[in-house]
């Protein structure tokens, strides 16, 4: 009921932002996602599970490294969207703590894009969570909220939270931003699969809280799912749809299924090509009211330089490690992002 309440404050405090649309706000907003893979920084901290992430540790993770990692993750994310403006909003997993998303947010290429960061510590066993960047410019936050998963199947069980950020794009768009990182296949599918179910029973949970106060409200659920468009956990759960057509009030629509059957990937796990970073939107983003954000398309970013081009992995994204050898790349995903437009 706590939640629910807050979302009605929201409500009301920003119902006037609607009614007083800028005639100056850009017309394109492009959201987007990236699991960025291992972003530690090089400094020991006893509550997270980073000792293979320091200079003596396994990997040798030295202050060079870090920088090499930041500078590359930035030479991708400079690249999502430009044409557009740069990605207003940006999605990532897989990140230590809040201080690798500052160093990352003060990189060279990515200053211009005057991101905040919007990020709580998970208890996730590996250490990792999940943050969202945001154009200090263009995206006002209201609320951060995170949401911590209980698996049922095993309550000792400990991930990544569900961040929720609800905010104003552009003076006109209220926001409500779920980013995720659903547990992995560790274990196997049939094992692991009652954890991812639960991920998405709480997602959508979430949302129907959030669509109970406003049934119009603007949600985008983004992360790194850990299972394709096509999967129990996003079909059945969290009860996407999948063409517009079939997208009434209240339902969940994930673009990224057609990307999936057309064999684009963001993924690949050995050589089957995957799309387990899905943004999805709620229906309220496909039939809007006139002069506010309309859902135009979905896409996954790739660049010729993200690929290996050589070796065993040649055709894969570039990772930083791969079989345990520094390769000094960018991550095993690829961005995924949509266009938004007035």
């Amino acid at each position: 009921m706590k939640f629910i309440y807050r979302l009605l404050v929201i409500a009301l405090l920003v119902a006037p932002a609607f009614r007083a649309a800028a005639q100056s706000s850009p017309k394109v907003a492009v959201i987007a996602f990236y699991n960025v893979e291992n972003l530690f920084d090089t400094e020991n901290d006893p509550l997270t599970n980073d000792e293979d992430f320091l200079p003596e540790g396994s990997y040798k993770w030295t202050p060079e490294r870090y920088a090499e990692k930041l500078s590359n993750l930035s030479d991708v994310i400079s690249l999502i969207g430009k044409d557009q403006g740069g990605a207003v909003l940006l999605g990532v997993s897989e990140i230590e703590n809040r201080k690798v998303l500052e160093d990352l947010a003060a990189t060279p290429k990515l200053k211009h894009l005057n991101y905040g960061v919007a990020h709580y510590d998970s208890p996730d066993r590996r250490g990792v969570d999940v943050g969202l960047f945001y154009n200090k410019d263009r995206f006002r936050v209201l609320q951060v909220i995170p949401h911590h998963l209980i698996t049922p199947d095993d309550t000792a069980f400990k991930t990544r939270d569900q961040l929720l950020v609800v905010g104003i794009l552009d003076k006109t768009d209220t926001l409500h931003v779920l980013v995720n990182h659903w547990p992995s296949k560790r274990g196997g599918e049939k094992r692991s699969m009652p954890k991812r179910a639960a991920a998405a029973q709480l997602s959508r949970h979430i949302a129907d809280s959030i669509m109970s106060v406003n049934k119009n409200a603007k949600i985008i659920i983004m992360g790194d799912l850990n299972d394709n468009p096509d999967s129990k956990s996003i079909m059945n759960v969290l009860g996407t749809k999948v063409k517009p057509k079939d997208v009434v009030a209240g339902d969940l629509f994930n673009p990224m299924w057609q990307l999936y059957r057309d064999g684009i990937w963001s993924y690949l796990y050995q050589d089957a090509p995957n799309v387990i970073d899905n943004i999805i939107v709620s229906a309220s983003l496909l039939n809007p009211r006139a002069n506010t954000y309309k859902f135009i398309s979905a896409h996954i970013f790739r660049a010729k330089f993200m690929f290996a081009n050589s070796g065993s992995f040649a055709g894969y994204p570039l990772r930083s490690y791969a079989a345990g050898s520094y390769q000094g790349g960018y991550s095993d995903h690829l961005p995924v992002y949509i266009i938004l437009q007035k």
